[in-house]
């Protein structure tokens, strides 16, 4: 198991040894701060069983705990885990071992954005997600904020960060990224520490998509000359796509690598396993307004001119409308505040009856919304764990067991896993 803080001058290489739960008492003795920051540890723990849902009888297990805001899971072809946590940490989860994965770039963790629950920075190391071919080329993409020359900063600022997307090889024994390859990162940067956004998905085209937020100032969702509030479509070795929507379209400084625009904070991406079209959550400002919308080339989804809320200081309501001429409306939205994450197409056979749905985690509300589909439309909706608080779910992925997985983001957050309850 791996060991935070205790031992800060050694490499995380050397950092992987199990940890019994007597020794996690004894480095809490010694000064580490607090469970979340003294171990990781693998426990397969059943939390709840005989939890009724519509579809089936389910329990929840509780795969690993003392991660500190995990962000994201993705699995490796033999099995192998890889979750990222938004302090900068990676881990390499080999059944019961946990190892803390070095030489990653630069991130920036700086604590210069409140955010709920406890306050803190909303970047950090965010999204992974493994190549489809990873087998023949061993390629892992991840996205972070990235600090940037003062040169790269909007305004008067002197300091400012960006979504940044790298990919990255794992060393044979699992201890540290190999042959890091920067990507993309956001120009211009801008100071405000939130709504970074970001999940990558591959089309399967050869293509690399992942999406950014509008940084928390707006304007830039319906600025095609700024990368802010869109989500970008990119060769998976970096350059812009040839065919995205607005390639050499007059007047010839609109950003090449923008597929659609018109987000806020998009933190869920998933492609529907049938069609192939992007779906995407997408967070509202305050008194409601959440999203789910389809994706498509060129669309624009409407923020900050088109709107389901309101101010957060004035409870006035934002934008023109809930519609507009151009703007794609969404497939589904909340009228009250959900702050949705990430989310996950099922398609397993272990849970028959969850077959074709969409599943999104609710961070304020701390639930799993199961969304009943019918074509292009959500027909029913059903609100799982709202009375087991298990917290802030923060991703959701379907395993390679057929089962459903999500992380909880909190300072003590874990990886929970969903099992059919016979």
């Amino acid at each position: 198991m791996v060991r935070k803080g205790l031992f800060p001058s050694m490499s995380p290489a050397l950092r992987v040894f199990p940890l019994s739960r007597l020794a996690l008492g004894i480095a809490v003795g010694m000064g580490v701060s607090g469970l979340a920051h003294a171990e990781v540890e693998i426990v397969n723990d059943e939390v709840a069983s005989a939890v009724e849902t519509e579809e089936n009888t389910i329990r929840i297990v509780q795969v690993a705990s003392s991660l500190e805001h995990p962000w994201s899971v993705a699995w490796l072809p033999d099995g192998r885990m890889l979750v990222t946590e938004r302090p900068g940490n990676l881990y390499l989860i080999d059944d019961d071992e946990v190892t803390q994965v070095g030489n990653l770039p630069k991130i920036d963790t700086d604590e210069d954005q409140l955010t709920a629950p406890e306050g803190g920075n909303q970047g950090g190391l965010l999204d992974i997600a493994v190549h489809p071919d990873y087998e023949e080329n061993g390629w892992i993409y991840f996205t972070y904020s990235s600090p940037g020359d003062d040169d790269s900063v909007m305004g008067d600022e002197e300091y400012g960060t960006g979504t940044a997307l790298s990919r990255a090889r794992l060393s044979d024994d699992g201890s540290e990224l190999v042959d890091v390859e920067p990507i993309y990162a956001q120009v211009p940067r801008t100071a405000p520490g939130r709504h970074y956004g970001s999940r990558i998905v591959f089309p399967g085209d050869g293509s690399v998509m992942f999406s950014i937020g509008d940084r928390g100032i707006r304007y830039p969702s319906q600025d095609l000359t700024d990368p802010g509030g869109s989500i970008l479509r990119l060769h998976e070795d970096g350059g812009a796509h040839e065919d995205n929507p607005f390639v050499n379209m007059e007047p010839g400084n609109l950003r090449p690598e923008i597929f659609s625009f018109g987000h806020r904070n998009n933190q869920g991406l998933a492609l529907h396993p049938e069609t192939g079209v992007l779906w995407a959550t997408d967070h509202g400002p305050s008194g409601g307004g959440d999203q789910v919308y389809q994706v498509e080339a060129g669309n624009n989804h409407g923020w900050p001119q088109v709107s389901f809320g309101t101010e957060y200081d004035t409870d006035e309501f934002i934008g023109i409308g809930q519609e507009a001429p151009g703007v794609v409306p969404p497939v589904h939205w909340w009228d009250y505040t959900v702050a949705p994450s990430g989310m996950a197409f099922y398609t397993g056979e272990e849970i028959p009856g969850w077959q074709g749905n969409l599943f999104v985690g609710s961070l304020y509300a701390e639930q799993l919304h199961r969304l009943v589909l019918n074509g292009d439309s959500v027909e029913h909706e059903e609100i799982l764990l709202e009375e087991d608080g298990v917290g802030r779910i923060r991703d959701v992925r379907q395993g390679p067991d057929g089962l459903l997985y999500f992380l909880t983001d909190e300072e003590d957050g874990g990886l929970y896993r969903l099992e059919p309850d016979a």
